[in-house]
């Protein structure tokens, strides 16, 4: 007599199998458990819609100056007019929000960055062309910013718990890189309309707009120490001791000072847009943002690394290669998907930047270690700008462009090598049941 085989070990065994991988696949997705926090979904909220308007504004303004000068120099250094206000409110900024409430400091600082949008919009209505006012406009928007910045970044560990900080910041890059793709798209279209930068800048008031009013509907934020006996310019000085005591924070200031004024080639992508592509100067600043979103859909895993140190470094040595490739084509879109790839090695080391930070501090000081972070990431760039700009005017795009980007790489290799602490630094897996905090409400 002809029997059969019962198929119930190999649907099981398919079944088993189809769990495991549905398994990964969710372990490996976005981690979007911060948004079960009130307080949290208000300030990722507001920061989203207006950062769309700030990234249009950072396009317009170096295509603007670009148009006035025809020189990647002059784009260069107004990147670095804002250097200085950076560096002076950033640090000053964040040892304020050790001291009064994060959110009316948050708010009084974007206040001040949507007054200047106001700014830039009427000159580009009264057709003034210079300059210089658009190098002390910038410089005054990014003092608001910096202030902005250090107060933004204290009042997200206040709202999660540790063991979603890294999930939180993933959120929040992911945010910021939609607004860095959707806005540069954006202030290439409306800048090609009569009358482009005025639309390009009105936009961005329209669109910070978002932020004032979730910034409002934030709950209070005290701070948990009232050093009233301390100035800032010594609560500064604190803070920078602090970092400069620990190994591991400091070579994370270090290897993005590196990564960013020696790789990040964004101010020469008028010249590249204009003269060795033709055209594509919103794919060219977009490119890496769209990176960093592909990785971020599939970020789930960055909260489970311990050695946070070790994934860093490999992420910026990732970035410099694919940065220093980029500059060697003349293919707009080899080019375009070589920084995408830079993108997303972009986004992961940055989440590790932040957390590390977040975590080995005391809520006492992270407003004041926030606000060297702001001036560190906010004016590495700056600094690469220009750099890019001096580079190019002097030895060509193509170096300017690689050649900085193959000097990181060394530098990073180095500091593997030589600053054993961040290579071992090991932050233990969070438990992947934390409790959420009790929401504050407004």
């Amino acid at each position: 007599m002809r029997t059969t085989r019962s198929p119930a070990p190999r649907t099981k065994g398919r079944t088993a199998f189809l769990g495991s991988v549905g398994r990964s696949l969710r372990g490996a997705a976005l981690d979007t458990r911060p948004l079960s926090v009130p307080a949290y979904r208000r300030l990722l909220a507001g920061q989203a819609l207006s950062f769309v308007g700030t990234m249009i504004t950072e396009v317009t303004v170096p295509l603007e100056v670009y148009r006035l000068t025809r020189s990647s120099l002059y784009v260069g250094l107004t990147g670095l007019a804002g250097l200085v206000p950076l560096i002076v409110f950033g640090l000053y900024g964040g040892a304020i929000a050790d001291r009064v409430d994060r959110r009316r400091l948050y708010f009084g600082a974007a206040t001040v960055t949507w007054a200047v949008t106001l700014g830039l919009l009427a000159q580009a209505l009264l057709d003034i062309g210079s300059v210089g006012l658009l190098m002390l406009l910038v410089a005054v928007q990014t003092a608001s910013f910096a202030v902005s910045s250090a107060a933004r970044g204290a009042i997200i560990p206040r709202v999660v718990p540790a063991g979603l900080v890294p999930a939180a910041n993933t959120l929040n890059f992911t945010a910021g890189n939609l607004a860095s793709v959707a806005g540069p798209l954006m202030a290439g279209a409306l800048v090609g309309l009569p009358h482009g930068f005025a639309w390009a800048y009105a936009a961005d008031a329209v669109l910070f707009t978002a932020l004032l009013h979730s910034t409002l509907r934030l709950p209070p934020i005290p701070a948990t120490a009232q050093p009233a006996r301390r100035g800032g310019v010594r609560m500064v000085w604190e803070g920078l001791r602090f970092i400069a005591s620990r190994p591991v924070l400091w070579m994370s200031f270090a290897v993005d000072i590196a990564a960013m004024v020696l790789a990040m080639p964004t101010a020469l992508f008028p010249e590249a847009a204009a003269t060795r592509f033709h055209g594509g100067a919103g794919l060219l600043y977009c490119a890496i943002a769209i990176g960093s979103i592909a990785a971020a859909a599939f970020s789930g895993w960055i909260g489970t690394v311990r050695r946070q140190g070790r994934a860093l470094l490999f992420a910026v040595g990732a970035w410099t290669v694919a940065i220093a490739l980029a500059g060697t084509t003349d293919s707009l879109w080899i080019a375009v998907g070589l920084l995408i790839c830079a993108g997303a090695a972009d986004l992961v080391s940055a989440v590790y930047r932040q957390t590390i930070l977040q975590t080995c501090a005391p809520d006492e000081m992270r407003g004041r270690l926030q606000g060297v972070f702001t001036v560190v990431v906010a004016g590495g760039p700056r600094l690469a700008d220009l750099r890019a700009g001096a580079m190019a005017s002097a030895t060509g795009l193509t170096l300017a462009w690689s050649g900085g980007a193959l000097v990181c790489l060394v530098l990073v290799a180095a500091a593997a090598l030589a600053v054993r602490p961040f290579w071992r630094y090991d932050t233990g897996t969070p438990a992947p049941d934390t409790k959420l905090p009790q929401p504050q409400t407004a």
